[in-house]
Parts: C-alpha cells; sequence; structure tokens
C-alpha cells in the first residue's frame, strides 16, 4: 500500500454560526456542505457564502448533476438545489451513515462504525452491493474510477484509496494530527474537498497524480 502525507493546499472557515461540518459536495462551481440544519453553498474562488437551504443536513451529501442529495436522519431527501425543496426521499441505509456520494447512476453511502460504504438505488433506497473497509468510515468520493474515503479513529484522520471489488487499501494520505475529515468530495480532477468537523472549516487536498 502507497502511504504518504496529505499536502493541504487551501482552507476556507471557520464560517459564522457553523459548529461543524458533516457532508461536502461539489456541483462545477459549488462546494456545498451540511451544517446541522441548513446547506450552505461556498463559491472556492472567494471564499464567499452564496446560499444557503434550510434543510435538516447532519450527515452526507452528494451532487448528481441536476440535485442534491442529503441524508437527514433515518431518511435520504432529493432536493431542489434552487430552493430546497424535498422532491423525494429513500430510507438511509443504517445508523451509522456518514458520507455520500453520485457516482455510475448510484448513491454511495458511508457508514462510520460499520466500516462499510453501501451502494444505493436512489430511486428506492435498495441496497445494491456493500463494500467493506478496514477503517472508519467518513466522507466518500469516486475521481477516475477510483474510490476514496475519510478515516477519523480518535486523532487521526486521512484519506484512503480502496478497492472498490474487495475493500483492500491501497493507497492513504495521512492528515496532520488533530485535522479530522468529515465530509470527502473531489473536483474531478486534482483536489479533494474535506470537512473538517468540529473545526467548522473546509480544507482543500492536493489529489495524488500517476
Amino acid at each position: 500500500m502507497k502511504q504518504s502525507n496529505a499536502i493541504i493546499i487551501d482552507e476556507y472557515g471557520p464560517f459564522p454560526e457553523v459548529d461543524a461540518v458533516h457532508g461536502v459536495s461539489y456541483d462545477g462551481k459549488h462546494v456545498w456542505f451540511a451544517v446541522g440544519d441548513r446547506l450552505l453553498a461556498l463559491a472556492p474562488e472567494s471564499n464567499a457564502l452564496q446560499r444557503t437551504l434550510n434543510v435538516t443536513a447532519n450527515a452526507g451529501t452528494a451532487w448528481d448533476g441536476t440535485h442534491l442529495y442529503q441524508i437527514a436522519e433515518d431518511r435520504i431527501q432529493k432536493l431542489d438545489p434552487g430552493t430546497g425543496e424535498v422532491l423525494s426521499s429513500i430510507p438511509a441505509p443504517g445508523n451509522s451513515n456518514s458520507g455520500m456520494a453520485w457516482a455510475e447512476g448510484s448513491l454511495w453511502v458511508g457508514q462510520y462504525r460499520d466500516r462499510r460504504i453501501h451502494q444505493v438505488d436512489p430511486a428506492t433506497g435498495d441496497i445494491l452491493r456493500t463494500i467493506e473497509s478496514s477503517r472508519f468510515v467518513t466522507g466518500v468520493t469516486w475521481v477516475d474510477g477510483e474510490l476514496w474515503h475519510g478515516c477519523w479513529e480518535d486523532d487521526e484522520s486521512e484519506l484512503m484509496r480502496i478497492d472498490p471489488d474487495t475493500g483492500e487499501p491501497l493507497e492513504t494520505l495521512a492528515m496532520p494530527a488533530n485535522t479530522g475529515v468529515s465530509g470527502l468530495e473531489s473536483n474531478g480532477s486534482d483536489r479533494f474537498f474535506c470537512g473538517g468537523g468540529t473545526s467548522g472549516k473546509i480544507r482543500v487536498v492536493r489529489r495524488p497524480q500517476g
């Protein structure tokens, strides 16, 4: 397994009236992040908050190219990004849901203490398959066919790339001490947006190339 230290290239926040960052997603322009009772949209170029959706948002967030998906307690809600209207909802797969991503027409839902990632049918909530990890799972993201997830245990946190078929660890990026990773999303290229848990921050980590 390849191991290296995470390279943090930027940092946003903390933000007013934000106690913790949960899910994180990216729509190509805004970084959306869940803060408990709201979803906020950050413009990373200006470090300015531009949108607020008043919805329950206490875990993972995902973007399918048109709509937002947000874990709200025991449900996953499909949201209109313009208004925050709940268009539909499905059952969340378990009790320790953490991160969430969209890829290949499915939602991928991390379960923290169960050390699992479920592929979920976004229309029905049915679990299509389950990937086991060796670490606690926080945020989840796919990029260029690679499956990455955040890990956070005690005071140690890292980003881990795993084999999407077997869950075998392939690569880790160790975060500095006391720098947790809650939500996780790729920009589709060279960087990861990482929720910083109770720090109230979002950190940008360089994605290894090659």
